[in-house]
């Protein structure tokens, strides 16, 4: 699904250099890598503030702590979705509010929203899911008429543009009260290893959340706030730091490849295929991921894993229905769209790596099952 050597080969040197940098100072934790990686992120995301943290699970837990919320607080998230963006709900005994998604773009549906906001709802939850920015706009009216907290789960959409109805363009994760995003290896921007950070234009929210990360302390030993140990270590750093300048060029190799996707499959009976407007930024395609209608999904799965090619159903069992998140309060009916997704994508490989001789032999294997 993501050819992460043949990325490495071509970064080899000043990835080597950077870590060979963080091995000769032996400056691991919160050394200047940390910092220096922080202040580029900063700065391509026209954002004040960037906490580095361990994982992108840690970075929304630790956004949903920093705004101070309390057990029994609703907040509203999508079905159709990772795990990890309702575990922190409810690992902080929070009350998670599950609902449908749009059929076209996949992200939280907004009448959703608006129909499960009650007198204890805090805070929304949307997730740029697949690298495809969420309706940005719609949600922080939502938020602001409310008085809501949005907590955007970037974790999928590093380097997108949310695009507003006066022209503006801000970068997802920038927009919220507080974001989260992953450096995980797959990601668009990944380490090797695990990494995290969050996001705020908030001076006093960053001040809180840089005290959280760290034990709850800002002078050594002295815990100011009940804090967690999260920190992203010196050599994670050191490679996001080589891949940064890097981000753009990376997001456009994937909307290319994903153009060319979607070329090959347009107008296919069986085959819904992700839109691409014609600039293209709000989707960085995380993963490109098709609905197949009126066919076997499942056995198009087992042809291409056949032939060798990488694919994955991302996801195949909704929130609402897994074991840890049952409730009484969720019905089948609230979920239609959750519920036909979940039967019909499937995600192709989907890299910077990828090639024309590559997407050729994907395609033409997808339709030759299709025929």
């Amino acid at each position: 699904m993501v050819d992460l050597k043949s990325q490495y080969e071509k970064i080899k040197a000043t990835v080597d250099a950077s870590i060979q940098e963080v091995l000769d100072t032996t400056t691991y934790i919160n050394g200047p890598k940390v910092h220096e990686f922080q202040k580029n992120l900063e700065e391509y995301l026209d954002v004040k503030h960037v906490i580095p943290c361990a994982n992108g699970t840690d970075a929304l837990q630790i956004a949903m702590m920093g705004l101070g919320l309390k057990p029994g607080d609703e907040v509203i998230t999508a079905d159709f979705t990772f795990a990890a963006t309702v575990e922190v709900i409810a690992l902080l005994q929070l009350t998670p509010v599950l609902v449908d998604v749009d059929l076209v773009n996949m992200n939280i549906s907004i009448d959703a929203i608006k129909k499960a906001i009650t007198p204890k709802t805090k805070a929304i939850v949307p997730v740029h899911l697949f690298g495809r920015a969420a309706n940005m706009e719609a949600i922080m009216a939502i938020a602001k008429e409310h008085n809501l907290y949005v907590i955007e789960d970037n974790a999928q959409a590093i380097g997108a543009n949310c695009k507003f109805s006066d022209g503006t363009k801000k970068k997802a994760g920038t927009i919220g009260h507080v974001s989260s995003t992953s450096f995980f290896p797959s990601k668009n921007l990944g380490c090797y290893g695990d990494g995290g950070a969050i996001f705020t234009n908030d001076d006093a929210l960053a001040h809180t959340i840089r005290g959280i990360v760290n034990h709850g302390m800002y002078v050594r030993y002295h815990h100011d706030v009940v804090g967690v140990n999260s920190r992203l270590d010196s050599i994670q750093a050191a490679v996001l730091n080589a891949k940064l300048p890097l981000l753009d060029s990376y997001n456009e190799a994937r909307q290319n490849a994903a153009r060319k996707y979607t070329a090959a499959f347009e107008g296919h009976k069986n085959i819904i295929a992700p839109t691409i407007c014609d600039n293209c930024d709000c989707h960085v395609f995380h993963q490109y991921t098709l609905r197949i209608i009126d066919a076997d999904r499942d056995a198009l799965m087992e042809h291409l894993l056949a032939k060798g090619i990488p694919c994955a159903i991302y996801y195949p069992i909704p929130l609402h229905s897994q074991k840890a998140y049952v409730d009484s309060r969720y019905k089948e009916e609230d979920f239609p769209v959750t519920n036909q997704l979940v039967k019909e994508v499937i995600s192709l490989p989907m890299h910077t790596e990828l090639d024309d001789e590559q997407i050729k032999f994907i395609t033409d294997s997808v339709l030759e099952f299709l025929k």
